[in-house]
């Protein structure tokens, strides 16, 4: 699959013209837009949206929190959690994690390193995504840099449902590609797609692959 995290490059229109192009080139695509116009996406579109963070467990305190209750009326299919740009405890992940598997919310958890990978499984989300947050956005891929690192997350996995996945300064199909030959199931990108003016060639040349 592809995960294309849209973070804030995109606003208003814009966001739903991208996830119309995605939808178009790459059906296998998972995006995940920002909140406000998680309602407005998924009654559009068929592919499944996400929410970029859940950041409480229940309903109360916590004012301009993201509980997982939100996530679901909007119609989205589950969530990013522990992204880079918004790390979350592990005690708090494990709480997030329970509501979501009560409510029916797919997680996909982002991680930076394998030990923190060996915590998480034991969450058991939908899919982990190890990304190194020293690659992200600069155009050097994970696959490239970190081969060794991959083939361990991969490893770490097996033996569970939990899809592995990778991420971090890919930026062609030859990225995807090695991605896929180290055993991800798919990728998680931003920049490539979300910031890009035209994102049509790269999606579908990655659309061939997965």
């Amino acid at each position: 699959m592809l995960v294309v995290n849209f973070k804030n490059y995109k606003v208003g229109k814009e966001v739903l013209d991208l996830v119309r192009t995605i939808d178009i080139y790459c059906n296998k695509a998972i995006v995940a837009i920002p909140a406000p116009y998680l309602k407005e996406v998924s009654k559009e579109i068929n592919i499944p949206v996400f929410a970029q963070a859940v950041d409480l467990p229940e309903r109360g305190h916590g004012t301009g929190k993201i509980i997982p209750e939100y996530v679901l009326d909007s119609g989205a299919k589950g969530s990013l959690l522990n992204h880079s740009e918004n790390k979350l405890s592990l005690q708090m992940m494990k709480k997030i994690a329970e509501r979501c598997n009560e409510l029916g919310l797919k997680l996909i958890v982002c991680v930076a390193t394998l030990k923190e990978t060996d915590r998480i499984k034991k969450l058991s989300p939908y899919a982990i995504a190890f990304e190194d947050p020293k690659l992200i956005a600069t155009g050097k891929s994970i696959t490239k840099n970190r081969i060794n690192s991959v083939k361990k997350f991969v490893d770490l996995l097996k033996g569970t449902d939990i899809l592995p996945l990778c991420g971090a300064g890919i930026s062609t199909p030859e990225d995807v590609a090695q991605a896929l030959l180290l055993g991800c199931k798919g990728i998680l990108v931003s920049s490539v797609v979300a910031n890009s003016q035209h994102p049509e060639k790269f999606l579908k040349e990655v659309s061939g692959l997965l």
